[in-house]
């Protein structure tokens, strides 16, 4: 299959499903975390497909790394305030694992795409 759109990279899409489901799961955290973890949690959630998108539309291999390389911190943050929120009991420690294996496979995915983008030696 030929890559015409960031649309059509399985990264992206898991990347999508995964800002979903955090989605998901901020509606299970107390009201008073709006504007605390919820909202951190959201931004760095979509920062991850929106990266990938942005780099995607870049003009070259080196910008197009570079956002992949910004997805992945992204991915690190979500990660963290996710282990916050299950150390915390924020929310669901089943939930919040599932969406922690979700970003672990979106983390494999970018480590895999960065590679293919690292310059030829």
């Amino acid at each position: 299959m030929q890559v015409r759109s960031y649309r059509d990279l399985i990264v992206w899409q898991k990347g999508m499903e995964l800002a979903a489901d955090v989605y998901r799961l901020t509606r299970l955290l107390p009201k008073q975390e709006e504007y605390r973890i919820t909202a951190q949690l959201i931004r760095a959630a979509t920062s991850v497909p929106a990266n990938i998108a942005e780099g995607h539309g870049r003009g070259t291999r080196k910008d197009y790394a570079h956002f992949i390389s910004i997805a992945k911190g992204s991915l690190a943050e979500l990660e963290t305030f996710l282990l916050l929120a299950r150390n915390l009991d924020l929310a669901p420690r089943d939930k919040c694992e599932a969406v922690l294996n979700s970003a672990e496979e979106v983390g494999r995915m970018l480590t895999a795409l960065r590679s293919k983008l690292a310059p030829k030696t």
